[in-house]
């Protein structure tokens, strides 16, 4: 944990000093988290939680990074979905499906259970948001409603997470 809080000090750092920076990587980061495999890896909602308070802190324009990571966030699981689509139900033959089986197996009990809302809560628990968009595309949910739901919840999640933590690191630090 020390070593994150470190890395992502260095980061915000980076990012206040060179600010054209900060919207292509609050993207990547937001987008890593969102695509199916890549969210295992990148702990995005710590991070946008951390970051947003420390740039809220410093000073830096909360608005156009939070914008970047609604996009990112939508853009990934608009990937896992078609990824979905396209692989069908054989996604289960790749890893980390392919290991563990049980990771899809719950997402599309979710899914099924929830049907859209799925989508909306998806974003907001991590294992469940490294597999409900690539169910959703395995399930063939109606494009538009899958759309709809994962760009409503991508800002609410990006502008919850890192602007709400920045104008509340904002209010404390005055």
């Amino acid at each position: 944990m020390l070593q994150l809080e470190s890395l992502m000090r260095d980061l915000v750092e980076f990012m206040r000093v060179n600010q054209q920076w900060a919207v292509p990587i609050v993207f990547f980061v937001a987008f890593a988290e969102c695509v199916a495999v890549l969210s295992w890896i990148v702990p995005a909602t710590v991070f946008f939680t951390a970051f947003g308070a420390a740039a809220g802190a410093m000073g830096l324009n909360l608005g156009p990074l939070a914008f970047a990571a609604s996009v990112g966030a939508a853009s990934g699981f608009w990937i896992s979905y078609w990824a979905g689509q396209v692989l069908g139900p054989r996604v289960d033959h790749h890893w980390p499906f392919k290991d563990n089986p049980q990771l899809l197996a719950r997402g599309h009990a979710f899914f099924e259970k929830w049907g859209i809302a799925s989508i909306l809560i998806g974003h907001f628990f991590g294992p469940l948001r490294a597999v409900i968009a690539i169910v959703a595309g395995i399930v063939s949910m109606p494009f538009l409603q899958f759309q709809i739901a994962n760009w409503i919840a991508s800002f609410v999640w990006g502008f919850g997470l890192l602007y709400g933590a920045g104008r509340l690191a904002e209010l404390v630090t005055r």
